[in-house]
């Protein structure tokens, strides 16, 4: 027999969700962030040519820079006041994460709850600053060394840049907080999630025009929408994949009570590393052509542009270090995240355990040799997702927003997305239920 959760899901619906006030205001103010986001991608740099850059930007693959023109939904191209977009933020945030693990003292921050929370997003919101300011100081030298991209050269232009796209990731970080607390969602993911999903319609735009002009096949542009939808539908499967541990505890006794003893399942996902390997392993590999791009002294003779060329998209090196650095990403990040000796200590102390297995240090072992196991599942679900498109886009000229890391990137986010409105309403009926109830006890 189903629960009286489950029946209350399978009886939402568009009534429901219409008589749902407080959600309709959380996504009406969502829209609007995003539309304000958008917004500020089309802004462009004081003293830049617009133009001079769009050409330096399409003349030559930029690399890193491609990538983070995806994150940033075509701002980097365009040279906007977002153009580092809320990127400083993630890294600080990743990084603060690695941190907690390494250092005892900031592993005792976090252990004080809320307060200890906030210390560590103060902390995550000064290294944001740091962190934007260097990049974009690298980004000004960059543009100066562009012929004719920036009109006049010096001081003034770095200064100026740098507190400009500084500002720029300061205000994503708020509206990404913003919209967390007031609207629907993650607003950090969500942002992201904006700007690759607002150059799908050129990108789709661009490939149905390359099979016009008989440059791509209608056979291959078939195959890419079946492997986009396989891609698709195997994400969805792969990220709601879970291994649950079977926890039991004891019969308790309170006062003069007896309470019977209690199951539960302990969930361990696939892939605990969410879209941090692809990145990661993306940004290292994209790394040596930015540089190259960039740098007056590394041409394409030198020791640095052989590496870049051989770090290419398609060739063989680029793809066995890509499923390499994606596979120790997944293993170290899901090492960092999830700590299978606190887990244990903490059923210890609630008085639950894994049936079979002695609690403490037993008990951590099993989840340890548990997690390791699926994390190879995961990590090469994630190898998989990543070649395949990857291929697509080296072999057939694809547009790279078709990549794994964005598909990725744009299902998790949906997914969560939607999950948290479903929450929404579920809170909400269950609300007209409880008035409901007291309504009819008073008319008792």
């Amino acid at each position: 027999m189903a629960s009286a959760a489950e029946q209350l899901a399978a009886n939402i619906n568009f009534s429901a969700f219409s008589k749902a006030e407080e959600l309709k205001k959380r996504i009406w103010f969502t829209l609007g962030a995003l539309i304000v986001y958008r917004l500020g991608t089309y802004i462009p740099l004081p003293g830049i040519d617009p133009d001079a850059f769009a050409n330096s930007f399409f003349g030559k693959s930029q690399g890193m820079l491609e990538l983070f023109n995806m994150f940033a939904g075509g701002a980097v191209q365009r040279m906007a006041i977002f153009a580092l977009n809320i990127m400083p933020y993630i890294s600080a945030s990743i990084i603060i994460q690695l941190l907690t693990s390494v250092f005892p003292q900031l592993e005792a921050i976090k252990k004080e709850g809320e307060q200890g929370q906030k210390v560590l997003n103060q902390y995550t919101r000064y290294l944001t600053v740091a962190l934007a300011a260097f990049q974009a100081y690298g980004m000004a030298v960059g543009l100066e060394g562009q012929a004719g991209v920036v009109t006049d050269p010096g001081w003034f232009f770095r200064i100026s840049t740098v507190l400009t796209l500084m500002g720029g990731t300061m205000f994503l970080m708020w509206l990404g907080e913003q919209i967390t607390s007031r609207g629907i969602g993650n607003g950090s993911s969500l942002i992201i999630f904006a700007g690759i999903v607002a150059a799908f319609p050129s990108a789709i735009a661009n490939t149905l025009e390359l099979g016009r002009q008989g440059a791509i096949s209608t056979g291959l542009i078939l195959t890419v929408i079946v492997v986009a939808v396989f891609v698709v539908a195997f994400i969805v499967f792969m990220e709601r994949a879970q291994r649950r541990l079977l926890i039991t505890y004891p019969k308790r006794q309170h006062g003069n009570r007896v309470y019977e003893g209690q199951t539960s399942f302990l969930p361990l996902k696939l892939n605990t590393s969410g879209v941090i390997p692809p990145i990661f392993a993306s940004s290292l590999l994209l790394l040596p052509t930015t540089i190259a791009n960039f740098s007056q002294k590394a041409g394409t003779s030198g020791i640095l542009g052989t590496i870049a060329q051989l770090l290419g998209h398609g060739r063989p090196l680029y793809m066995l270090m890509y499923v390499g650095l994606i596979v120790f990403f997944a293993f170290f990040y899901t090492a960092i995240v999830f700590n299978p000796v606190d887990t244990a200590d903490n059923l210890k102390k609630h008085g639950g355990f894994i049936p079979g297995i002695r609690p403490g240090e037993r008990t951590a072992q099993y989840i340890d040799q548990v997690l390791m196991r699926i994390t190879v599942i995961g990590a090469a679900y994630l190898a998989i997702i990543c070649l395949l498109p990857e291929m697509l886009i080296s072999y057939a000229a694809m547009p790279f927003y078709f990549g794994g890391t964005s598909l990725l990137i744009v299902v998790s986010v949906t997914m969560d997305t939607v999950a948290q409105i479903h929450g929404h309403l579920q809170a909400h009926q269950y609300e007209g239920l409880v008035r409901k109830a007291k309504l009819r006890g008073r008319k008792k």
